[in-house]
């Protein structure tokens, strides 16, 4: 049981999230493509009226507010749910000694991030947000194994690291004047080359050493993508004439995109930093 567990983790840490993150990041281009055009309805030749301009101003920190806080309440929920399931051993043992069980919650994570980001505009935000915490709940339980390979002391470490860093990049991202859009494609592209990368080491090259690069690598990816990510959510949000339903459900999606950026970060620092039992 116990290495199967090992083997699982094993394989969710290396390519679930990063399948993920390639999902909802084109998911949120689309969204954001189709919700560029605020400006051209609400914007009469190259002036806005006040009352709009007001009302802009005054939904955009409502909106960025609710993007932290949909993102720290998931990462809470997978956080809560993996020790939870950790320290069930009947429960560990259901999903991790057999494979389709597994394998059918995989597909459940992969299927709601489509459906979140795919659909976001077809759903209401109260069906979004629902699945949205459903995904956070599938997530912690796959990844409750990591309880089983790393001690308690170095997941809490790490995991005050990731949170640092996470918080330095996206405020870089937030704040800086600079145009980041060349660097998230290249990042993209990035994504997929790790993903190969890790698919060759699995199965033909078999080097640890190979494998604490491709860690490496994945935390700088990461770290690039936070920064990404807050600006490209922000630009998004200042183009949203109010705080209303459709509005929240871009910022439900971009939640969801940072919350993918810092598990992914928080697995690859694991694999560098983390203590095994």
């Amino acid at each position: 049981m116990v290495f199967c567990a090992l083997f699982l983790c094993f394989i969710k840490s290396k390519y679930v999230p990063l399948w993920h993150i390639i999902c909802s990041k084109h998911s949120v281009k689309l969204i954001i493509e189709k919700n560029m055009d605020y400006n051209n309805e609400l914007n009469f030749g190259t002036t806005m009226t006040r009352d709009r301009e007001l009302s802009m101003s005054q939904a955009f920190p409502i909106l960025m507010r609710k993007v932290y806080v949909w993102m720290s309440l998931a990462l809470a929920i997978t956080g809560i749910t993996a020790f939870g399931v950790a320290n069930s051993p009947g429960v560990m043992s259901a999903i991790y000694s057999n494979q389709i069980v597994f394998w059918g919650l995989i597909i459940a994570e992969l299927a709601l991030v489509f459906v979140i980001s795919g659909a976001i505009n077809r759903l209401s935000l109260t069906t979004a947000t629902l699945l949205f915490v459903l995904y956070s709940v599938i997530n912690g339980v796959v990844l409750s194994s990591i309880f089983l390979i790393y001690t308690m002391t170095s997941i809490a470490s790490v995991f005050f690291i990731t949170a640092g860093t996470f918080a330095v990049m996206a405020f870089i991202g937030y704040t800086t004047k600079t145009d980041l859009t060349s660097m998230g494609k290249i990042l993209m592209m990035a994504i997929i080359g790790l993903i190969i990368a890790s698919l060759v080491n699995v199965f033909l090259v078999k080097s640890s050493g190979f494998d604490l690069i491709i860690s490496y690598v994945g935390v700088l990816i990461f770290v690039g993508l936070t920064a990404y990510d807050s600006q490209k959510i922000k630009n998004m949000l200042q183009m949203a004439p109010d705080a209303g339903e459709a509005a929240q459900k871009l910022a439900l999606v971009g939640a969801l995109s940072l919350y993918l950026d810092f598990i992914n970060l928080f697995i690859y620092l694991l694999r560098i930093l983390g203590r095994r039992e």
